[in-house]
């Protein structure tokens, strides 16, 4: 009677080496519940060769504005047992596409807002199209009333 052999894995070093981040981000990935590790006798951390293509993922999922709690959520719908595959990616991306064209969007506004903006934060001006839009604030008083590092 034979046994097949298991699937190779990777070491924490190993997987940190080919996916170019650090192993406490790993460690921290895996706190997170972004990957999962399998663990040795001694206790070793042990990845399935497919934590590659999750942690390409969820570094390019972060790269475009996508918190790591959005990540997880999408990431939870996807099978643990198996790298995540080109449909897989076009499914997630479609989801999050409609909140970066509302970000894109935002963005374009501030910029194309920001030649009127003094850049003071003192809200001085009667009418302020970034920070007090409609001069919303001035039945506050006078003075400053929100500050940049809010």
């Amino acid at each position: 009677m034979s046994t097949s052999p298991s699937p190779p894995t990777l070491s924490v070093g190993e997987v940190a080496k080919r996916s170019g981040v650090a192993v406490s981000t790993l460690h921290f990935y895996e706190a997170k519940g972004l990957i999962r590790s399998l663990r040795t006798e001694g206790n070793q951390r042990r990845y399935p060769r497919a934590v590659l293509r999750r942690v390409a993922l969820i570094r390019i999922a972060q790269r475009t504005g996508i918190s790591l709690v959005e990540i997880k959520a999408a990431l939870d719908h996807l099978p643990q047992d198996r790298a995540p595959s080109a449909d897989d990616w076009r499914a997630l991306s479609e989801s999050w596409r409609a909140e970066l064209d509302q970000r894109i969007r935002h963005l374009t506004g501030l910029r194309d807002q920001i030649d009127s903006c003094i850049g003071c934060g003192c809200l001085s001006l009667q009418e302020c199209p970034l920070r007090n839009p409609g001069d919303v604030m001035a039945s506050a008083g006078a003075g400053p009333r929100v500050l940049i590092d809010d």
